[in-house]
């Protein structure tokens, strides 16, 4: 029996990239899956990018699991609550909910300082970034505690607190992070739910190889232009670690951190699909010295075990 025959997941922003990763690899772990996002077949959202939901949703069928395809904008309420009154009525529960909506690509002046920026740009970045998370998670989390158990995964990029290089890209990444454990915090009377958030490395996403015009296959020759590229990693890294952690009956005791795909391959055992095991981390560090994690004083609130579920209750007015 496969780890997660049985469960259901629903990955936002499966699309392509780690979306499209995580949601073939909680498939090929037996899940059905969920796979939103704006891109449909014959109508793409982001540019000339070919990739659609359609695809990803075959992509997981074939991996092993059951890929659902449904167009959804989680920037828009109805929507996303439309998303989860299916699943509900599909299904009947929620197991694992992926936040992986990001949007953004087009919409992150890299290289401009803050008093420079385009702020309806970064406006609609930060909605679709970080506001999509919140309004999916206000929807499909009810699904979740209807049975007082599930993952809630958001997707950010890197687990430091060193600045992302552009404002409302760092703001948006870090407040990805600040969910996670906002939303931990808020559900340590339901231990049956962890809501922790989870970072690739150097991402050898579609739209990356693209970019250094190579393939899967000739990746090391984009080394040429970035050095640092030998360090990258596939979608499925990530993929397969969130699959490792929705498969971990003791996941509880990660609630409201942010956790690596290197730092969770060497705990749980899995490689990329190459069969390497890169690190990231040490790769950063080895290059540009130490970083501290950002979430170094939550880790440290709760390092001896699970989030302390004997905290007061909320001040009452």
């Amino acid at each position: 029996m496969k780890p997660l025959e049985g469960q259901v997941a629903l990955v936002t922003g499966a699309t392509r990239g780690a979306g499209r990763a995580i949601a073939c690899s909680l498939g090929e772990a037996g899940a059905t899956v969920y796979c939103t996002g704006r891109s449909v077949r014959g109508r793409p959202a982001t540019g000339q990018r070919p990739e659609t939901i359609e695809e990803t949703a075959e992509r997981v069928t074939a991996a092993g699991g059951h890929g659902i395809a449904v167009q959804v904008d989680h920037t828009v309420e109805e929507q996303v609550e439309a998303l989860c009154a299916q699943i509900r009525r599909e299904h009947g529960k929620l197991d694992v909910l992926v936040n992986d909506v990001w949007g953004g690509d087009e919409l992150a002046e890299f290289g401009e300082p803050f008093w420079k920026l385009s702020m309806p740009k970064g406006k609609l970045l930060l909605e679709r970034a970080v506001t999509s998370h919140i309004v999916t998670s206000r929807h499909a989390v009810p699904i979740l505690l209807e049975r007082d158990r599930g993952l809630i995964v958001e997707v950010t990029d890197g687990d430091s607190f060193g600045y992302r290089g552009n404002l409302f890209y760092d703001l948006a990444k870090m407040s990805v992070i600040r969910l996670a454990f906002a939303m931990a915090w808020e559900l340590r009377r339901h231990p049956g739910i962890t809501a922790l958030a989870i970072t690739p490395g150097f991402l050898r996403s579609e739209a990356m190889l693209d970019g250094f015009g190579v393939t899967e296959g000739n990746w090391r020759d984009a080394t040429a232009k970035d050095p640092h590229f030998i360090a990258s990693e596939t979608p499925f890294f990530v993929g397969r670690a969130v699959a490792a952690l929705a498969a971990d009956p003791n996941v509880a005791a990660k609630a409201g951190r942010v956790f690596s795909s290197w730092d969770l391959a060497r705990e749980y055992g899995f490689t990329d699909v190459d069969g390497r095991q890169p690190h990231w981390g040490e790769y950063f560090e080895k290059t540009f010295g130490p970083y501290r994690k950002a979430d170094e004083a939550a880790y440290a609130s709760w390092r001896d075990g699970p989030m302390d579920l004997a905290a007061p209750d909320w001040p009452k007015e």
